[in-house]
């Protein structure tokens, strides 16, 4: 039997498509406009470069497209960046606001999957984006698809973390349904999988603080990598002051946990909101959304989650590694990363979770016998 194919349309480095792949999905081609995603994406899924398009997706047409695409595509994939703007007017696709959703509606439109499926934050169903892909939906050129949405928790389908994100299935095959939550449910004999089991295992001594220095070419540029496991628990050199504050911050705490001196004078002067920033994760919970900048622990619940209050020796006062976000995310040990190590951290925090994404792929599968 021939696999069912996917396309991913903003791939990023392929979290999306590895959940379709783990599923049983051939991808047939990709769009990623970022040179080091793209170059992470063409390293992990044959045949690598010659189905991956690396550019503006307004520049994916005619025959680039169906060079690689077959006549009959049964899922499209991916989520374009909101772009914020205001008021759609009179749905006016040729406004230039529109642009990256102009061009999903395009893709969609040409390829007539059975299927497509888009991932984007949980505000998302609140956007002026999503009122362009709902009126495209029930009056524009996709009303031969139905559409369900939902906001889905990705722990609730294996993934250790608590990442809450907007999930639009359309079909035009059946009406679409949901995949049921696998994970910490009242209906599931399954808990939650938590940090522990996702990075338990790795050392709590980091590496250096620098990638190995190596290279390869992809679309004819030459970029960092190729990288995997253990090139990414990278270390860093905080300084004293930081290392005291982490010091102070026991599992599940955050920057309330500072002494009046370690405290900066931003926060001392602003005691509400933000109460997860300089925070420790907690080893027998998910972890919060690891987002592009978890390596600095100012910016979310990033510490390292190994802490003893009677055993200050024993503490781990560092934020997580490239390695432990990528893992705490589900990516596979053996996934390879190409860009500087800012980048693949952008990549990671910018993934689908590859098992929320398995979980959404395996229930098309089973439900319409893909």
């Amino acid at each position: 039997m021939n696999k069912p194919t996917v396309i991913d349309l903003f791939a990023g480095c392929g979290g999306m498509t590895q959940g379709f792949v783990d599923a049983g999905f051939e991808p047939v081609a990709a769009v990623e406009f970022n040179l080091a995603a793209a170059a992470t994406y063409a390293a992990n899924f044959d045949p690598g470069q010659e189905h991956t398009f690396y550019g503006d997706i307004a520049q994916w047409r005619g025959r680039r497209i169906t060079d690689v695409v077959p006549t009959d595509v049964d899922v499209v994939i991916g989520g374009p960046p909101c772009q914020g703007f205001s008021n759609l007017g009179t749905r006016d696709l040729s406004d230039p606001r529109n642009h990256l959703w102009r061009e999903y509606i395009r893709i969609v439109r040409k390829v007539r999957p059975k299927f497509f499926v888009i991932e984007n934050v949980d505000r998302f169903l609140t956007s002026d984006e999503f009122r362009l892909l709902k009126m495209e939906v029930e009056t524009g050129s996709l009303t031969s698809y139905e559409m369900t949405t939902a906001v889905l928790n990705a722990a609730d389908y294996g993934v250790p973390q608590r990442r809450r994100r907007t999930i639009v299935i359309a079909s035009r095959v059946g009406r679409p349904t949901l995949p049921t939550p696998t994970h910490g449910g009242s209906e599931s004999s399954r808990p939650w999988e938590t940090v522990r089991s996702a990075i338990g295992e790795i050392p709590f001594q980091t590496g250096p603080a620098s990638l190995p220095d190596s290279t390869v070419e992809f679309f004819g540029e030459t970029i960092p990598g190729i990288f995997k496991g253990m090139d990414l628990h990278l270390g860093r050199n905080p300084q004293e002051r930081s290392l005291l504050r982490y010091d102070c911050i026991p599992p599940g705490g955050g920057r309330f946990d500072l002494p009046d001196e370690l405290m900066p004078r931003c926060w001392r002067d602003k005691p509400t909101g933000t109460t997860d920033v300089m925070g420790r994760m907690r080893w027998d919970q998910p972890s919060l959304t690891i987002r592009t900048e978890f390596f600095k622990p100012e910016k979310g619940q990033y510490l390292h989650p190994e802490w003893h209050a009677d055993k200050p020796n024993k503490r781990v006062n560092r934020p997580i590694t490239h390695l432990e976000a990528a893992q705490l995310q589900t990516f596979p040990e053996d996934f390879l990363w190409c860009g500087p190590k800012i980048e693949i951290a952008r990549q990671i925090g910018n993934a689908v979770p590859p098992l929320l994404a398995r979980a959404i792929a395996g229930h098309l599968r089973a439900r319409y016998s893909l």
